[in-house]
């Protein structure tokens, strides 16, 4: 581990340091005195955290990206002893499916195969949990003050208002005080670096680790700040104030699965929808909004998961419009749960190896550990991050090395200049810039690839 000039691993320093992600696990945990607010980029980050008690100390060892917090590949070990297969880029699995859910309206009403929402009814069904911690749309966003937050399921129809993607931050600190308050066996649903947290959090709270029974992870890209929604709504004319609800994925019967489409439900009840191509943040490779940790991050599939649920981006998969899933499985239990499920033709589901699911998510991996090795040898000032990746230059090409710098500053930038443009009065600034970048970006990451409009927007395995 290193911690430049020994600072004291806690909340406001690992913000400092851009290294928080948001997570919520300090101010829920340790019997934490805090809250969680929204930033001026539109992140949330922890408040006055302070803690009743001297656990406070176990602080460095809970958050997900401090340098002192044990490795993915630390805590996958000691989780899933009977997983025997490993990977260098996916970690440790029992067993890796490809396809989707044929029975009922799972795949129909997911954002890609239907695998997670499936998973996670089967466990209720079957009695091995009694609620869900997952992210749910929240039903009245302006009094509320978010479109999104961890909510409690408890229930069939409950777990299915969880489907679908939800590209917003949010943090786990009301579910986690929630799951200590109510006895049961729960799962926790989540990207990468909060199953992390929730792994972290087990470790040491003996309540939660007999409580969150099993955790589900997402392949995630990266995490976005508030202010892509505001964004959307800028771009097509429509006060934020006006919008009920947004989907980010809206499937149609004609379009592929990687052609983005968003959708928006209006207080007066009108509904937009467009496809992300359309947008000049609508590139996700770009980076648009991209949280700051997340460059720091070396974990795309959600290696400490008990199961992880992403989307094949490989053809003929990318291109088909009802969505296919990656699945890795990593605990027995849930690997019984999907053969049983294959068996009686449930599933629709195809075993692969590590190799073919490493592909399906190309463009993720190379930004996480070729572009993380290049980004760990810039200067850093404060807390520095320890990764299972070694700083390097060498090996990596001068066009990848300009596409990372170029993301990083995408990222970095636009949720500043977003800001700006808005207390100027002069949306189109944001626009301008945005549209320049991009331009940039594009001509650097798909040189030389034909890019189509049905590829257009998530082309995930050259950028």
């Amino acid at each position: 581990m290193k911690v430049e000039d020994n600072l004291p691993v806690n909340p406001e320093l690992m913000v400092q340091a851009d290294l928080c992600i948001g997570c919520g696990v300090c101010v829920g945990s340790m019997q934490a005195v805090g809250q969680m607010q929204f930033n001026g980029q539109g992140n949330l980050i922890p408040v006055n955290v302070q803690t009743k008690d001297l656990r406070s100390r176990l602080f460095p060892q809970l958050c997900p990206f401090s340098p002192e917090a044990p490795t993915e590949d630390f805590l996958s070990e000691s989780l899933f002893p009977e997983s025997r297969q490993s990977h260098p880029e996916i970690g440790r699995f029992l067993a890796a499916y490809v396809g989707y859910v044929s029975e009922g309206n799972f795949r129909e009403r997911a954002s890609s195969g239907g695998m997670l929402t499936w998973l996670l009814e089967e466990l209720l069904r079957t009695g091995q949990i009694d609620g869900v911690a997952h992210v749910k749309a929240c039903n009245n966003p302006q009094s509320d003050g978010r479109f999104f937050r961890y909510q409690t399921s408890r229930t069939p129809e409950e777990i299915h208002q969880g489907a679908q993607s939800r590209y917003y931050p949010v943090e786990l600190s009301q579910v986690l005080a929630e799951i200590q308050r109510l006895p049961g066996r729960y799962a926790v649903v989540g990207i990468p670096c909060f199953i992390k947290a929730v792994q972290l959090l087990r470790r040491q709270d003996p309540i939660l680790r007999e409580r969150i029974a099993f955790t589900l992870g997402l392949v995630c890209g990266h995490m976005k700040s508030t202010r892509f929604v505001e964004s959307i709504a800028m771009q097509i004319g429509v006060p934020l104030e006006q919008v009920q609800r947004i989907d980010f994925r809206r499937k149609a019967p004609h379009r592929p699965a990687n052609a983005y489409h968003f959708h928006l439900m209006l207080t007066d009840g009108r509904n937009i929808e467009g496809p992300w191509r359309q947008l000049v943040d609508g590139d996700w490779g770009a980076g648009f909004f991209m949280n700051s940790a997340c460059n720091f991050c070396d974990d795309v599939v959600a290696e400490t998961a008990d199961a992880s649920c992403g989307d094949a981006w490989v053809e003929p998969y990318a291109s088909d419009p009802g969505g296919t899933n990656i699945v890795i499985t990593r605990s027995a239990t849930l690997e019984a749960i999907v053969r049983h499920g294959i068996s009686n033709g449930r599933l629709n589901l195809t075993a692969v190896d590590g190799n073919f699911v490493a592909r399906t998510q190309a463009a993720g991996i190379r930004q996480r550990r070729e572009g993380l090795a290049y980004r760990l040898t810039w200067p850093h000032s404060g807390l520095r991050p320890r990764k299972r990746v070694n700083p390097r230059t060498n090996g990596i090409r001068l066009r990848r090395k300009l596409i990372y710098r170029l993301r990083h500053t995408i990222s970095r930038w636009s949720p500043r200049i977003y800001a700006a443009a808005q207390r100027v009065g002069f949306p189109g600034l944001y626009r301008l810039w945005a549209w320049s970048v991009l331009r940039v970006y594009k001509v650097l990451a798909y040189a030389g690839v034909r890019t189509t409009p049905r590829k257009q927007n998530t082309d995930r395995q050259n950028a």
